[in-house]
């Protein structure tokens, strides 16, 4: 009894093995391949749709809509790696776009700069060192006349001549030669007269007071005035109509006027120096800017032959010394044509 039922077990146990080996191999080819795969997807999203998963309410990643390119791998995705992504270019809207740098103002246009004036040329020489004539004699003259020249009227063109004529030519912006030619002619004609025949063979000056003074100007016969003719080149030193004093003077050039009207004296220096000359003024009595009644030896020296840089030079020393301590600040100046 014992055997029997152990060979019922047993062969009760080799039934259910062998049905479970059927089993087995009639399952595998439902399951192979493709389906396989799909089943897997189909519990995966089976899953994924089970509420409180959160897949559903995921927002969409723009652009995970759009077919990818094969072999590339989407962004948040697994997949085999493939080439990467083309970086978007500067006119795709969703990339960031970068301020363009600040243009470079243009630089200011250089104005071009003005031609300088052609520097003068000088011209032929009409007179020149080593002449020895009578247009060299009225040469002389005519310097002296306004200072230049202070030596005697000789006629030659020498060293001192040569001097004489490029200062001239430098003070006006003429070109420095030495030589005279029709630029310097005609500027030292302009300035001086036409020289006397005194002037042209150093005749000595008239003596102290030989000038006839002419009618005295109606503004002079009142209060105190240094009353001054040029018609009669003489001073006058009037106090209430009544003349005190008469001298000689001498006025400036054609270039450096004397001034003509009613002025005062506003200053007095007896041993004043021109600031602008460096030349000697004694017993000044300024009236007008620079311009003075002054002692002049230059004027005690060659007389009408020279001019004043537009002061009233005095050649009587002795006069204008007492006239300078007679007239004060104040009193005054009249310039006048008799």
């Amino acid at each position: 009894m014992t055997v029997v039922r152990r060979l019922t077990l047993t062969v009760a146990l080799l039934c259910a093995l062998a049905a479970l080996v059927a089993y087995g191999l009639g399952w595998s080819p439902l399951t192979s391949g493709d389906d396989a795969e799909s089943a897997a997807r189909d519990h995966s999203s089976a899953s994924d749709n089970r509420p409180g998963t959160g897949r559903e309410d995921a927002p969409t990643t723009p652009g995970d809509t759009s077919p990818s390119a094969p072999g590339t791998t989407q962004p948040g995705k697994p997949g085999k790696p493939g080439t990467p992504s083309t970086p978007p270019s500067p006119s795709d809207p969703t990339s960031p776009s970068t301020p363009d740098a600040p243009a470079t103002p243009d630089a200011p246009a250089t104005p071009d700069e003005p031609e300088a004036p052609p520097a003068l040329q000088p011209g032929p020489a009409l007179l020149s060192p080593g002449d020895n004539n009578d247009e060299v004699r009225e040469l002389q003259a005519r310097l002296r006349q306004i200072d230049w020249f202070n030596q005697d009227v000789t006629g030659v063109y020498g060293d001192v001549t040569r001097t004489a004529v490029e200062g001239f030519q430098a003070k006006r912006g003429i070109p420095v030669t030495g030589e005279v030619d029709q630029r310097t002619l005609d500027r030292l004609l302009a300035m001086t007269h036409e020289p006397t025949q005194d002037e042209l063979t150093n005749k000595p000056p008239e003596t102290s007071g030989s000038n006839t003074p002419g009618a005295l100007d109606e503004r002079c016969k009142t209060g105190r005035a240094l009353c001054i003719d040029k018609s009669s080149r003489t001073l006058r030193w009037v106090v209430d109509g009544q003349v005190l004093k008469t001298v000689d003077v001498r006025f400036g050039s054609e270039e450096l006027p004397t001034r003509e009207g009613a002025f005062q004296v506003f200053q007095k220096s007896r041993d004043h120096v021109s600031s602008l000359y460096n030349t000697s003024m004694p017993f000044a009595m300024f009236f007008s800017g620079g311009q003075a009644v002054h002692y002049s030896p230059d004027f005690a020296a060659t007389g009408y032959n020279g001019a004043s840089h537009g002061c009233v030079n005095v050649r009587d020393l002795a006069a204008v010394t007492w006239l300078f301590d007679q007239v004060n600040i104040g009193d005054k100046v009249i310039v006048y044509w008799s």
